[in-house]
C-alpha cells in the first residue's frame, strides 16, 4: 500500500498548490484605479475561496458583493458579500434566483464604478438566467450531458439560451468597467467558454450552435430553436480579463511531487479529451509495456474525459477511468493509477475520483463484481467503494480540470 500512500501525497500537494487564493491576490495587483464603487460578483465551484481572497485584499473597498457556488462549498460568511449555494451540474431555482440578484446588483452603475468578476468552472450551471422555461433548460442540459457532448459544445448551446452567458452579463454592467479574474477549467483556457463566457466576446456563431443541436438530435422547443439563431456580443472593450490558473499548473505540481518521491515523471498532456474508459485502457497499456523497466516512473495527464451514459449506476468520469485501468493492470506489479477532479467532486458523487492498483480487479472479483459489467452500468462509484478505491477530498476551493497519474514503483536492488 506504500504506492497508494505516495499517490495520496501527490494528490494533496497538487490540490494545495492549485488553490486560487494567492493567484487572485496576484491578479488584484493589476486592478485599475477605481474612484467609484467596487461591486464583487463571483460564481463557480471556486467562487467562495476566490471571494474570500479578494475580500482579504480589498476589505471595505468592496461596496457590495455576491458569491454563487455549489452546495456545500460556502465555508463561512464573507464581509460585504452575500453567499448563495445552487445546483450543479444542472442549474436549479437557487441558480436562477441568485443570478437575478447579481443582475440587480450591477444595474444602475456609473462609469466610475467597477465590477470585480471572479469566474471559475461550474459557472455555466451556477450562474444562469434562462430565456426559456427552467424545466426546459434543465432538460436540455441533461440531454447534452447524457449524449457525450464536450464542454465546449455544451457551452455554445447554453450561451444562446441564457440572458447572462456569452458576454451578455458584461453588457448589463455598462457603463461601469469590468475586471474579470478567471480560474480556467477548460483545456486551452478559451475565455469565451469558461463558465460560458459571461464577460467575454463569444467566438462561436449561431451556425455552430445549430449544427450541434442537429448533431445530437436535441429535443428543443420552437423558442429554443429561435434563440440559437440570435447572435451573441462580439466586442466588449470595457472588460479586462486575467487568467489565474489552469490544468497545466496542476500537472506541474504533480510532476514536482513525483520527482521528490523518487519517480521519473513523464508529462504526457494537459489536453486529455477522450472517452474515460479509453483513457484508462491506454494508461493500462503503458503500465504493461513498462513492467520491465528498472526505474520508478510517473505518467502524468491533465484534461477532462467524457462518459457516454448507458447504464443506471452511479459514478463519474475519473472513477470510470480508474476502474477501466484496473482491469488492464491486474497482472502488473507495484503499479497504481489515480484520477481526480480538482474541485473535489466527480460526477454526482461525494468522491473526487478514484484510485486502483494491481490488486483492485481481484479484490472485486472475490466479491462477485466483474469490472466490464460495472462499466456497462456506469456504476464505478459502488465498485470502487467496495475496493476501498474512492478518493474523497471534500470541496477543494479550486477547479482546474482533472489530474490523472499512473505510478510504477521500482525498488533499488
Amino acid at each position: 500500500m506504500i504506492i497508494q500512500e505516495e499517490a495520496m501525497q501527490i494528490i494533496r500537494t497538487a490540490l494545495h498548490e492549485a488553490r486560487p487564493d494567492e493567484a487572485v491576490k496576484r491578479a488584484l495587483k493589476e486592478l485599475p484605479d477605481v474612484s467609484g464603487r467596487i461591486i464583487l460578483v463571483a460564481f463557480g465551484k471556486a467562487a467562495w475561496s476566490m471571494s474570500e481572497a479578494a475580500e482579504s485584499v480589498l476589505q471595505d473597498r468592496i461596496s457590495e458583493g455576491i458569491c454563487i457556488t455549489k452546495y456545500g462549498h460556502v465555508q463561512k460568511e464573507i464581509p460585504q458579500v452575500q453567499c448563495y449555494e445552487a445546483g450543479h451540474p444542472v442549474p436549479d431555482e437557487n441558480s436562477f434566483s441568485a443570478t437575478r440578484k447579481a443582475e440587480q446588483l450591477v444595474s444602475g452603475l456609473k462609469p466610475e464604478d467597477l465590477v470585480l468578476l471572479l469566474v471559475s468552472g461550474g459557472g455555466s450551471a451556477l450562474f444562469e438566467d434562462p430565456l426559456i422555461p427552467p424545466e426546459e433548460l434543465q432538460d436540455i442540459t441533461k440531454q447534452l450531458l447524457a449524449c457525450g457532448a464536450d464542454i465546449t459544445e455544451i457551452n455554445i448551446i447554453r450561451k444562446r439560451l441564457s440572458d447572462v452567458k456569452g458576454g451578455k452579463f458584461a453588457e448589463k454592467c455598462r457603463p461601469a468597467r469590468v475586471f474579470s479574474i478567471v480560474l480556467s477549467d477548460i483545456i486551452g483556457d478559451p475565455l469565451d467558454s469558461i463558465a460560458s463566457g459571461p464577460a467575454y466576446p463569444d467566438s462561436h456563431t449561431c451556425e455552430e450552435a445549430l449544427a450541434i443541436a442537429k448533431k445530437y438530435a436535441l429535443n428543443l422547443s420552437k423558442k429554443a430553436w429561435s434563440l440559437l439563431e440570435v447572435e451573441t456580443p462580439k466586442k466588449l472593450d470595457y472588460v479586462e480579463t486575467r487568467i489565474t490558473g489552469s490544468v497545466k499548473q496542476l500537472c506541474r505540481s504533480a510532476e514536482k511531487k513525483c520527482r521528490e518521491l523518487g519517480y521519473e515523471p513523464v508529462f504526457l498532456t494537459a489536453s486529455l479529451n477522450c472517452e474515460a474508459k479509453e483513457a484508462g485502457s491506454f494508461l493500462a497499456s503503458i503500465a504493461r509495456d513498462h513492467q520491465n523497466i528498472e526505474r520508478s516512473t510517473a505518467w502524468i495527464l491533465g484534461g477532462e474525459t467524457i462518459v457516454h451514459l448507458h447504464g443506471s449506476g452511479k459514478g463519474g468520469r475519473n472513477q470510470e477511468l480508474v476502474l477501466s485501468a484496473a482491469e488492464g493492470i491486474r497482472d502488473c506489479r507495484d503499479t497504481c493509477i489515480f484520477s481526480i477532479g480538482s474541485d473535489g467532486t466527480d460526477g454526482p458523487t461525494d468522491a473526487a475520483g478514484g484510485i486502483a492498483d494491481e490488486h483492485t480487479c481481484a479484490m472485486l472479483k472475490e466479491q462477485g463484481i466483474l469490472i466490464p459489467q460495472v462499466l456497462a452500468e456506469n456504476d464505478s462509484y459502488h465498485a470502487l467503494k467496495k475496493a476501498g478505491g474512492l478518493v474523497i477530498t471534500g470541496p477543494t476551493g479550486t477547479n482546474v480540470n482533472d489530474l490523472t497519474v499512473l505510478l510504477i514503483r521500482r525498488h533499488a536492488s
